[in-house]
């Protein structure tokens, strides 16, 4: 494969070259732009033919690419979106067969490593996490974060991959962590199209860079739409950098550092990234590159043509500014390379590229073939002993006459093949069920696993270690309990950091905190402004540069405002880059029960729902929290730690090993043993479930309670269902909505766990009502489960199978 990457060349100054040099850099940059172009362009025809499902390239951004990559080093970091496969191919980090891997979804992540096929094409990432779930060194690699299709999406994870640098120059005890950082000298180089600058998250970013300083570089390709829509439904004034003017950095102040710059103009492209680069990694500032007058000659994607909604002028103007045509025409006036070259590299180019395509497309059908032809032979042999052999020889001519076919349909014929004989037993039929289940095994592997790292390093494989008490233990505050828990960790792992709102000066609103940023220091614990998305995203970009970041958000309720990044970008990247990259970063955040619609919240049912790919912890008081909090901090996987409000100043017994004891992650607790009914419950409604337990022994039924304290893994052990076994009777009890982290619980505990077959009655759940909780202690007590409501719904149960001995209460 030709070498395409301009990594590290020198830097663009003529005064510094001969000319031949000169002429060197700029024929490979062109060489390495028109290839690219021209994979655009093939890449269309692909989806257009049905080879590849999906299309959305870089076309008409070449030029500003290859200005971005002369400014890329070891140690860089990106973090973009889909546009930006110029710059992977400048840079090295990927290549053109890869590319048209990506485009065909090849599964396997030694022919398309950025995702393994599990992301539509021009999705980039670098493979940062070995199989053994240890780090490559960062320091001598290219490093490229996930993209997402969210055009905004890697912005706020981009300002925690800028402040993992200034942490490591700042922060001297981070030294040891050389495989991550030189002294903070890397940069994080973000891209967004400028309609995602209309985003919230947009400016959240920048504004959250401008004041903490950090050396995030973010380019803007700006080619006046977003899909249909032009700039002038978009942006004030239509020009981004107009807007954030107010954000430029003057003497004396913060901000950031704005550039302007022409996407068709090589020579002040590569002037501009210089300039700018250079500026964000000595000074450690932000900086903004406006990419102003770029096309986008094929579109938005594949889905459909801009001349739909360009004008006739537009089109034109477009023709004529293609970045492209101008660098070429620049090439020519320069005395560079005259015509007749140019036609030869051009001619060259389109015949590399093809041959990558090929080659990449070959070693893609060829498995699926494979996989056809040995498929095909076992229909034979089953159409040869069955006594349906003329429906089944059916199918099987339908799978031979596929045009390039898929696994889905080898596997889909074979599975019709078994129910056509589902009567039969026969020899061909049994040959035919186990190769379905031997591809079952693969496709498993290849579509379904890594939602976590499932490396040694994961927390589902830390050591439980039990808490250990003195005889007479002190009995402290539970927030007490938590501020020893983190003082301890701090103190035990540098690489530890914690911020959010209120968390620095005042140790957070419930003072888990308390007294930790004076001990150590404010780059260690810090406060942020209210910007829950940009919180997320820094702590995200942190983990992913080897620090141990906890990222609080004040009230569950507020995890609405960061959602957009657990869910697209957190939770699901493990799987989009099939373990390739990890983010082990932990929010800690509280809910439950206090007061008020925005500070009493229990959206279980959303993070169960948007939040695969994060352990979801549901401590029942403090010190269970402090032991999932060291768990986790010894582990490579993201979570959400949910802390009971109600529960900071309750009284609890402070164990020794304070920082050392842990909590395994899917093991339920046995509360309360019972023979008559179980119920399941946790956080705060497990108290209320236990007051009740008293009470309703008092009335002969003695309940058996069960905490699962994670419900993301639940129950590993099926302790649940082991406890249904002996009760028959179940009750949920949460406070989420209802049909939301009860229906969840249910269908873990009936289906999963078997639970349907030990019922002797309708399993029951007991929630909160379907509206957001009122102020008020009796607001919350006409809204959620209260000790009432448990006694009467487990005495109803017991009522309807034993009336005579329960009479109904009223």
């Amino acid at each position: 494969m030709p070498e395409t990457a301009i990594i590290n060349q020198d830097k663009f100054d003529v005064a510094d070259l001969s000319f031949d040099d000169f002429k060197s850099i700029v024929i490979n940059d062109y060489r390495i732009a028109y290839e690219s172009r021209q994979a655009s362009l093939l890449g269309r025809r692909e989806v257009l033919t049905g080879k590849a499902k999906f299309g959305i390239f870089g076309d008409g951004k070449e030029v500003a690419q290859l200005a971005m990559a002369k400014a890329f080093r070891k140690g860089d970091w990106r973090a973009g979106y889909y546009r930006d496969q110029t710059f992977m191919f400048a840079t090295g980090m990927t290549n053109m067969k890869e590319f048209f891997a990506q485009l065909y979804a090849h599964p396997d992540i030694e022919k398309e490593p950025a995702s393994g096929g599990r992301q539509m094409n021009c999705h980039y990432g670098t493979r940062f996490v070995n199989t053994d779930g240890s780090w490559v060194n960062q320091v001598e690699s290219l490093n490229c974060g996930s993209d997402l299709s969210t055009t905004g999406g890697p912005i706020p994870r981009l300002l925690g991959l800028a402040y993992a640098s200034k942490l490591y120059r700042e922060n001297k005890e981070l030294s040891y962590l050389s495989n991550f950082s030189v002294n903070g000298n890397e940069v994080a180089f973000g891209t967004i199209g400028n309609g995602a600058t209309s985003e919230g998250l947009f400016f959240e970013v920048l504004n959250a860079a401008g004041v903490m300083q950090v050396p995030m570089a973010l380019s803007i390709w700006d080619d006046a739409y977003a899909i249909s829509v032009p700039a002038s439904l978009q942006t004030i004034k239509e020009d981004i950098s107009e807007v954030v003017k107010g954000f430029q950095r003057e003497t004396g102040t913060n901000g950031v550092e704005i550039f302007r710059v022409k996407g068709w103009d090589y020579v002040a492209l590569c002037e501009t990234y210089e300039q700018a680069i250079k500026l964000c990694r000595e000074e450690h500032v932000p900086v903004l590159i406006h990419v102003v007058e770029m096309t986008q000659p094929q579109g938005h994607s594949t889905s459909g043509s801009h001349e739909r909604y360009k004008s006739a002028e537009r089109l034109e103007w477009e023709a004529e500014y293609d970045c492209l045509l101008q660098m070429r025409k620049w090439i020519l006036e320069a005395a560079i390379m005259n015509e007749d070259e140019l036609a030869q590299l051009e001619s060259t180019a389109k015949k590399t590229v093809k041959a990558f395509q090929r080659e990449a497309w070959n070693e893609f059908i060829a498995e699926i073939n494979a996989e056809l032809k040995e498929a095909a032979s076992l229909l034979d042999k089953l159409t040869n002993e069955s006594q349906y052999g003329d429906e089944i020889h059916v199918v099987t001519a339908a799978l031979r006459a596929c045009v390039d076919p898929g696994r889905k349909d080898v596997v889909s014929a074979i599975r019709k093949a078994l129910r056509i004989t589902a009567a039969e037993s026969t020899q061909a039929r049994t040959a035919l069920a186990e190769w379905l289940h031997v591809q079952n095994g693969k496709n498993h592997d290849r579509f379904n696993t890594k939602l976590f790292s499932d490396t040694p390093e994961s927390p589902l494989k830390i050591e439980a270690v039990p808490a250990v008490y003195e005889p007479n233990a002190r009995m402290l505050d539970g927030r007490e309990i938590l501020n020893a828990c983190f003082d301890a960790n701090f103190e035990r792992d540098k690489s530890i950091v914690a911020f959010g709102e209120d968390l620095g000066a005042i140790g957070d609103v419930n003072q888990g905190f308390a007294g930790l940023q004076a001990k150590y220091g404010d780059l260690r614990i810090s406060d942020t402004g209210i910007r829950e998305t940009s919180i997320i995203g820094q702590g995200m970009g942190m983990a992913m540069r080897g620090l141990r970041p906890i990222a609080e958000i004040q009230y569950m309720d507020y995890l609405l405002y960061g959602l957009t990044v657990i869910s697209d970008d957190l939770a699901s990247l493990s799987y989009r880059t099939a373990g390739g990259q990890k983010a082990p970063v932990i929010i800690r955040t509280r809910g439950h029960r206090l007061e008020g619609i925005w500070h009493s919240g229990s959206p279980m049912g959303m993070i169960l729902s948007t939040m695969r790919g994060l352990h979801v912890c549901v401590p029942r008081d403090m010190t269970q929290a402090a032991g999932m909090y060291n768990t986790l901090l010894r582990g490579d996987e993201p979570a959400i730690v949910v802390e009971s409000l109600n529960g900071y100043r309750l009284k609890e017994k402070m164990p020794t090993n304070v920082g050392d004891f842990t909590v395994p992650l899917g093991k339920a607790e046995l509360m309360r043993e019972g023979a008559d009914i179980t119920i399941v419950s946790y956080g705060s409604t497990l108290r209320v479930v236990m007051e009740a337990a008293e009470e309703l022994e008092q009335m002969g039924i003695y309940t058996e309670v069960v905490d699962p304290q994670t419900l993301y893994p639940f129950d590993t052990e099926n302790l649940c269902g082991a406890s249904l076994g002996k009760t028959n009777k179940l009750l949920v009890v949460d406070e989420d909505l209802p049909g939301a982290a009860s229906a969840y619980i249910l269908q873990k505990i009936i289906e999963s766990q078997k639970g349907y077959y030990m019922l002797d009655c309708p399993p029951r759940t007991l929630s909160a009502k379907d509206h957001r909780p009122p102020y008020g202690t009796d607001g919350d007590y006409f809204t959620k489960p209260s000790v009432d409501d448990v006694i009467e719904a487990v005495y109803g149960m017991m009522s309807e199978s034993n009336p005579a001995k329960f009479p109904p209460i009223y």
